[in-house]
């Protein structure tokens, strides 16, 4: 509520009382999202300002620098770490950070962009990791609507940024051979073809940044689709499921089986309709018998829903880590679809927890069973996305078959391990 409080002070300090009066009106209308066009709610602004009220993430880190010795920092800039926002991506950022920290005997400092950070979140993701900081962490609240605040900076501070967004706000304010960019997906696919996607793209181009790319399968794409620069200065990694994280639990199943579904229909690559229409077909051909089976929809924003007339899914939001990768370790069989290029996190990390897993084909992205037997891909089609599932289900429910492929994983499960060749290559000149 503090932060609510503070980001609308802000937001009038920065554009006047009209603008908060349109931004309440706006609210109460339930149009939460700010309209293409700008003027109908900010009135006569200049280019700058304009600019600013329609990509307000990309403000500038306000930043000053500052000389002396000091211990040196790695610090990581996203959006948030709070429920909800650290999950895998943001997760593998401070693993990184931290491994890179260790080897430079520097301190970590988080800068959060859209809420105050809450240090327990912190805590829990390393403790459930088995990872300790030798140095205290440093929290900074840098919105991206507060003109206010300040962040001191040194000539040897490196930055990890987690997005272009953040990448675009750290560029002015720190030399660009500073900035490791962790890249974990093609983020140009997140846009239409217009402003954000031109500006997405030409952050992902720059030249003067290092660029830590999550998977080969992703690094090629990105290097195959005209993104040189990515090829030359970039390296990749894959991702690391240590097995006292992500493994099988034994529970009571009470006769049935799990289907988990990763339901996030605000997240449109993860094709939210596709799958829950998936679903419905493969109840209605009877290649998922609700007596054997129950549905767990796992994500965010998930609304009610009822298949075939009468069955009403478990749903599960903004769970802990730990909390997921409990429930990761009972799944039997999932569906999560990813309409891009990187495996995504969820059919990973529930292959690596004994499951079997559908998803689905993009670009280069088409057999992953190298990762695991266990993981099937299908192409982007409900009739052949059914038939995975058909396949899916002959495979989790033989115990045999299940368990040789599962012993077959050549998943990493030492992210020391994933890192080894990025520390080397960064750490060493940075």
């Amino acid at each position: 509520m503090i932060d609510r409080i503070y980001r609308l002070y802000c937001h009038w300090r920065n554009y006047g009382s009209a603008a908060v009066g349109q931004l309440i009106m706006r609210k109460l209308s339930g149009q939460n999202q700010p309209s293409s066009d700008v003027m109908q709610f900010y009135g006569d602004m200049n280019v700058s300002q304009i600019l600013r009220a329609r990509f307000p993430s990309l403000a500038p880190l306000r930043a000053y620098s500052l000389s002396g010795a000091h211990i040196r920092r790695v610090n990581i800039v996203t959006d948030s770490i709070n429920n909800g926002s650290l999950y895998a991506g943001v997760g593998t950022a401070i693993i990184f950070a931290a491994f890179l920290a260790e080897k430079l005997n520097a301190q970590i400092r988080i800068i959060t962009r859209t809420e105050r950070s809450k240090p327990e979140n912190l805590e829990h993701l390393l403790s459930t990791y088995g990872m300790e900081l030798k140095n205290e962490v440093i929290f900074k609240f840098a919105a991206f609507y507060d003109q206010n605040y300040q962040l001191d900076i040194f000539q040897d501070d490196i930055f990890l940024t987690t997005s272009w967004w953040t990448t675009a706000a750290t560029l002015p304010s720190v030399p660009a051979a500073n900035i490791i960019y962790l890249l974990q997906e093609d983020e140009r696919i997140f846009y239409p073809f217009g402003d954000e996607r031109l500006q997405c793209e030409s952050i992902l181009r720059n030249r003067d940044i290092r660029f830590l790319i999550n998977t080969k399968i992703l690094f090629e794409h990105l290097a195959q689709s005209g993104l040189d620069n990515i090829a030359e200065k970039g390296t990749w990694f894959e991702p690391s499921f240590p097995s006292q994280v992500f493994h099988p639990r034994k529970i009571d199943r009470q006769g049935k089986r799990r289907f988990f579904f990763y339901a996030r229909p605000n997240n449109v690559r993860n094709l939210f309709y596709l799958g829950i229409e998936v679903i419905e077909q493969a109840i209605r051909r009877h290649v998922l018998d609700m007596e054997s089976w129950d549905i767990y929809l796992v994500g965010r924003d998930i609304p009610d829903i009822t298949f075939c007339g009468d069955y009403k899914p478990k749903q599960y939001e903004n769970m802990t880590w730990a909390e997921y990768a409990d429930l990761a370790g009972t799944v039997d069989l999932g569906l999560i679809l990813m309409y891009s290029p990187h495996p995504s996190y969820p059919p990973l990390d529930l292959v690596a927890s004994g499951a079997v897993v559908v998803t689905n084909r993009f670009a280069n992205k088409t057999d992953l069973s190298g990762y695991s037997p266990n993981l099937i891909c299908a192409d982007l089609e409900t009739d052949a996305l059914v038939d995975a599932l058909r396949q899916g289900v002959n495979v989790a429910t033989d115990a045999i078959e299940r368990e040789k492929n599962f012993q077959k994983n050549t998943l990493l499960s030492d992210w020391h391990e994933s890192f080894a060749g990025a520390l080397k290559q960064f750490a060493g000149g940075a």
